[in-house]
């Protein structure tokens, strides 16, 4: 049974999986074997020995426990995934997966920062010194693109086009996607590219933004930098950089932009995952009704 996780796992791997979910998904497959494997006492259960049984026993196991629900859809995807990759592999003829009824999850909005906190976010970095300026790019570029901070600390020097205002980003599985940038990204960047040599090293990467040691960010130390200027906004908890993603897309959907747009902007592959993060308040929906609506009365 090893040999098969580790070999969905390069397959992960090669399809441009994150580390971080590949781990995930290793570790939900381990506690899966571990769990039925007590059942079959002395003898070792083997990959077609397996049965929705087996599936249907942990999946119930799991939803015993408390707060359950998105660990158990998790699992459940784990599942499917490592066994279709069985089937199509060959290890298999069916998939038992495909007898389960999966549960879903609904992801929580992460909370969007209203324009007036943005403005005030984007104006505190104190920017007479290298690590402000270095910092109101990264914000700025950040709102400015909706990128995810994976694809933000992906950024090189090349990826930029200042003159005609476009960043090139490579997203999730790899896929690369022109994004463009409004002019106080513009300037931010532009600002900090004149002081970039002073983070820069003799063998730095060719990457747009730098540590203050000459290295590439990794997505933690961004998250860091970026949580301690979100709490000079917002007192309440619960902001992340995602947010900040969260808010581009809202902001642009409320003033009319396209969801197939911001969609492309994104980078999302699906519709309705844009649909998920692009929500707009009922406020928003109701001023919208009242303004649009011929028939509207107070």
């Amino acid at each position: 049974m090893e040999k098969y996780i580790d070999d969905f796992c390069n397959y992960l791997a090669l399809e441009g999986k994150s580390e971080k979910t590949i781990s995930a998904y290793k570790l939900d497959l381990e506690q899966f074997y571990t769990y039925i494997q007590r059942f079959f006492f002395f003898f070792i259960v083997t990959l077609p020995e397996i049965t929705v049984l087996n599936i249907r026993d942990f999946l119930r196991y799991l939803n015993e426990k408390p707060d359950c629900n998105r660990s158990l859809a998790r699992k459940s995807a784990a599942l499917n995934s490592f066994f279709k990759f069985c089937k199509k592999s060959g290890f298999i003829s069916n998939n038992p997966m495909d007898k389960i009824k999966r549960p879903k999850y609904e992801v929580p909005l992460p909370k969007c920062f209203t324009e007036e906190e943005v403005r005030t976010l984007l104006s505190i970095p104190d920017t007479s010194n290298r690590y402000g300026v270095r910092n109101k790019a990264i914000l700025e570029t950040l709102y400015s693109s909706g990128l995810r901070l994976s694809e933000l600390a992906g950024i090189r020097l090349q990826d930029i086009d200042l003159k005609r205002g476009l960043v090139r980003v490579t997203g999730k599985g790899n896929k690369q996607r022109i994004v463009p940038l409004g002019s106080y990204a513009r300037e931010a960047i532009y600002n900090y590219l004149k002081i970039r040599p002073k983070f820069a090293q003799e063998n730095s990467p060719d990457l747009l933004f730098l540590t203050k040691s000459g290295k590439a960010f990794d997505t933690k130390q961004l998250d860091i930098i970026l949580k301690r200027y979100f709490e000079l906004v917002a007192k309440a908890k619960g902001y992340s950089p995602h947010s900040l993603r969260h808010s581009f897309a809202t902001h642009l959907l409320s003033r009319g932009a396209d969801l197939r747009a911001i969609q492309e902007l994104l980078g999302h592959s699906l519709l309705s995952t844009t649909e998920v993060y692009t929500h707009i308040s009922m406020e928003d929906i109701k001023e919208a009704y009242k303004k649009g609506h011929p028939r509207y009365k107070e």
